[in-house]
């Protein structure tokens, strides 16, 4: 029997089969938690992470306003970073 986790992760291997980020285009990829939520900006080229947020070094709860928040900081440290577009990358979640 198939588990949810082993589904997730089959989800998860056939979306990075087609996307792959570069160091104009990062990739950005979602964690969520039951506690914490976090966002990196990736150059898979490289193998570096460009920038990350997340709500533990914002200090904020995996709420909406958390997801702002840390929405907020990401952009702002992309804009630092100089990315302008970045490849959508949503780690086996739902995205609606």
């Amino acid at each position: 029997m198939t588990s949810k986790l082993h589904l997730r992760l089959a989800r998860k291997r056939r979306i990075r089969a087609r996307i792959h980020g570069t160091a104009a285009r990062p990739r950005m990829t979602v964690h969520r938690s039951l506690t914490k939520l976090s966002v990196q900006l990736i150059d898979d080229d490289a193998g570096k992470t460009l920038a990350a947020a997340s709500t533990v070094e914002l200090k904020a709860k995996r709420t909406l306003d958390g997801a702002k928040k840390v929405g907020e900081a990401i952009a702002a440290k992309a804009k630092k970073a100089g990315v302008t577009t970045v490849v959508f990358d949503r780690n086996a979640y739902k995205y609606h």
